[in-house]
């Protein structure tokens, strides 16, 4: 008797093991798909993240690389002229009070304040020039927008893009290129987003041969006037009029 319940104490025992599993079971098989599939999740979004941190740092590193290599050729060949031309400025500021260096408080990259310095003269834009030790040592770009001043209002805009967060500002842009254009949507605020936007090697050299072909023209001939198209893009603003 004792040997027949004991058999079926045994057979109801190895039947609830084959059964399914208790509540408790089934909420740690399901928390573990869960966790899982988070982590395949996070997975997938670090690896885009990487690839695009990677891809910013790429355009960054070519960016730089560029400033770096042009810039330097470009001082050392400008040296001399801006040695003559400092002192020659600095002989007549002596007689008329000055010196020969212009200092103004600017934003760059990151919103990190600087100290701008150029020459006093406008002539063969050796003012441009004198600021070439600035893109050396990264204060500035090559291309890119002008760097603002701290009481510039499009600092505190929240309707302006803030490209001084990832870019520095330059030497020479869009803007500057473009302000003969007579272009209806001309404003250096629209030109700087679309320059923020679709910025990269390719842009940067042709706005420097843009900027160098005009101030030869303008050295030579004297300021001239043309219209090109800038893109296809078009950053007018809604309800924006070219009339005035």
């Amino acid at each position: 008797m004792r040997n027949a319940k004991r058999a079926a104490l045994n057979a109801v025992d190895a039947a609830r093991g084959a059964g399914p599993p208790p509540a408790s079971g089934r909420a740690r098989g399901a928390g573990r798909v869960a966790a899982r599939e988070a982590l395949e999740s996070a997975r997938e979004a670090l690896t885009h993240a990487a690839g695009s941190l990677a891809a910013r740092a790429a355009a960054v590193t070519a960016k730089r690389a560029l400033d770096l290599t042009l810039g330097s050729a470009l001082l050392l060949l400008a040296a001399p002229v801006l040695g003559v031309a400092a002192l020659v400025l600095a002989v007549h500021g002596a007689r008329h009070g000055g010196g020969p260096l212009r200092r103004e408080p600017r934003i760059g990259l990151g919103g990190h304040p600087f100290e701008l310095r150029s020459l006093r003269t406008r002539r063969f834009r050796l003012d441009l020039l004198s600021r070439l030790p600035h893109v050396v040592r990264g204060e500035l770009s090559l291309v890119g927008p002008p760097p603002p001043h701290p009481d510039d209002p499009a600092l505190r805009d929240p309707h302006t893009h803030p490209w001084w967060r990832e870019l520095r500002p330059g030497l020479t842009g869009l803007a500057q290129v473009r302000s003969r254009s007579h272009m209806p949507w001309d404003e250096p605020a629209l030109l700087d987003a679309h320059y923020a936007e679709h910025h990269g090697t390719g842009l940067d050299l042709a706005i420097l041969a843009q900027t160098a072909r005009i101030q030869l023209r303008t050295a030579l001939r004297g300021p001239g006037r043309g219209k090109a198209p800038l893109s296809d893009t078009d950053h007018r603003l809604p309800g924006y009029s070219g009339e005035e």
